[in-house]
Formats: C-alpha cells, structure tokens, sequence
C-alpha cells in the first residue's frame, strides 16, 4: 500500500453509551428492555452508536491512506506510551480531547467531531471529511496549533499527575477532606469537600459552574448585590490557574478564608494532606487515574513544564 507517509498515527476513540450498556447487560436486547422500561429513548442509543462507528471506519480508512494508524480507546490513555513523532487524533466528544491531551508531551493533537448534530465541539474544529486536508497540512509542518497550558501536582512522595481543564484534591468518597493549604504567606487547616484547580482550558466548565453557583448563593443569602453576570473565562495558555474550596467547613480547628485564589509560576499551591486513607488527587474527571493524597503527602500545584498542542 503506499501512503503518503510513514507517519504512526494515533486514533483515540471511547465507547458509546450502547457498548457500556451492552457490556452490562450481555446483550442488545436485555439493554433495550431496560432502557425502554424506564422510559428511555434506545433508539437514540442506537443512532448514536452507528454514527460514532460510521465515524471511526471513515477516520481509519482516510488517516490509513496518510500514515500508519493505531486505535486507542480512552480507558487504556494512562498505560499507553505516544511515540515522540506521533500525530494523535481524538474522535469524539470534548471530554476525549483534554482527557487526551494531558497524557502527550508535545505531540499534535487533532480533535474531529464525528457528530456535528450531537456535539457542539468547543474542542473539536474538524468533522471526519475534512480529515484528508486538514492531515496532510499536518504531516506537513504547516498546520498551525494552539499552546494549552496545564496544571501540575506534584507530591514529595516524587509522584506527579497534569491536568488540562482541572485537578481535584480531596476524598474519594462524599465526605470531608481534611488538609492544610497554603498560598504565599497564608496557611489554613480545613474541612471541606474538595478542592479544584482550574486552567484556562477548564474555565469554561467546572470552573464557570463554581463561579456561577457561588454568585448565586450569595446574593440568595444576601451577602451580595445582585450584578450583571461576567465572564470568568481566561486563555488557554494562561500561566495563571485558579484554585477554588468547596463547601469549606469553619470551627475551632478549621478556617474558611483561604478558600479561593489565583496560582502562578511564583506562587504556587500547596497542600498537606491529613487524611488517613482515601485522599485523592485525579485531573480531568478521570477518577481510576488518580495518585493517593493521605496524612503525610504534600502537593504542590504550579504550571507544568509540558504544554498542550493543539491543531487550529
């Protein structure tokens, strides 16, 4: 077969909300009973699935007449080693993309929407035809990318873990996490359920949910006048990250100053845990993907070293 290049192409693909309901229930029509029982629309599931496949055979077959391909499914990202030369492609939704991104250490990263009808695609410039042009400008040099800054937590045990869109740092389980966090010259114990790190990247998720739900309780509870909502979004290569305390608990042995801030290469943030077991640190809503954070284990969250690439 002669291909364009020699190029090894990665493509990163997940499973539909179909494939998970088959693999739970064993078979298409005991997923169907199920669904339909509960009221549910299976035949969305069905649509959904066959787009996503119609998806991922026309991407196999244009990116394999440009470079040999190789399939990743999402779950096996943290065990899998990118070649320094790869180019990846994420196919699917946007979550895919940063879930990708944080794992590549400066490789290019192309994200196409395999569904244009389902999918807004703030991160997903491309749809499936315009993978040959877009490919080969890439295969080129003379595509242009847009620089992702990313989070890093760093633990004295010598452990690390990036985040693209946010980190959490907490308890595994719905409960209180106890740590001690600093900032400058600011050091607080707390109670609370979590903290989360959000990068410029993140701003225009988890972050703007925090922001939006915290203006709103407190001009409800009075503590604030009503304003005209503000954007709280800033740039994807910032080098600023903002940190924000969930629902922090204050008593005699806990404070709730410390509870919001702004992260920067000068002034990063750091943690001491005090949990016995169960503490967390995950990024990017991969939660099997996390290193544990108990009594002892410090992390220390600044800008990261790798930047994300992505292609425009």
């Amino acid at each position: 077969m002669n291909r364009f290049s020699e190029t090894k192409i990665i493509l990163i693909v997940r499973t539909t909300r179909l494939a998970d309901l088959k693999a739970r229930f064993a078979t298409l029509s005991q997923a169907r009973f199920y669904v339909s029982r509960l009221g549910g629309d299976f035949d969305d599931y069905e649509r959904e699935d066959a787009t996503y496949q119609q998806a991922i055979a026309e991407a196999r077959r244009t990116l394999g007449e440009l470079g040999r391909v190789q399939v990743v499914t999402r779950s096996f990202l943290p065990n899998f080693l990118f070649g320094a030369r790869d180019i990846v492609v994420a196919l699917g939704q946007d979550g895919l993309v940063a879930n990708t991104l944080k794992y590549l250490d400066g490789q290019p990263l192309v994200g196409v929407n395999p569904d244009p009808a389902r999918y807004d695609g703030q991160l997903l410039p491309f749809r499936v035809s315009q993978l040959d042009p877009v490919m080969r400008d890439v295969l080129r040099g003379g595509r242009p990318r847009r620089e992702v800054a990313m989070a890093e937590a760093r633990l004295n045990t010598g452990q690390s873990l990036c985040a693209v869109n946010d980190l959490f740092i907490g308890l595994k389980s719905h409960g209180s996490a106890r740590y001690r966090i600093s900032l400058g010259q600011t050091s607080e114990n707390h109670s609370s359920s979590g903290v989360i790190v959000s990068t410029g990247l993140g701003s225009t998720g988890w972050f703007k949910s925090l922001m939006a739900g915290a203006a709103t309780v407190a001009v409800a509870s009075g503590q604030a006048r009503p304003l005209p909502p503000r954007d709280t979004t800033f740039a994807w290569d910032s080098p600023n990250f903002f940190f924000t305390v969930r629902e922090p608990f204050p008593s005699h042995t806990t404070g709730a100053s410390l509870v919001f801030g702004q992260i920067t290469p000068s002034q990063p943030l750091v943690i001491e845990s005090q949990m016995g077991e169960n503490g967390v640190i995950f990024s990017d809503g991969i939660e099997h993907d996390f290193m544990e954070f108990n009594s002892g284990t410090q992390a220390t969250v600044q800008l990261a070293a790798r930047k994300g690439q992505l292609v425009v």
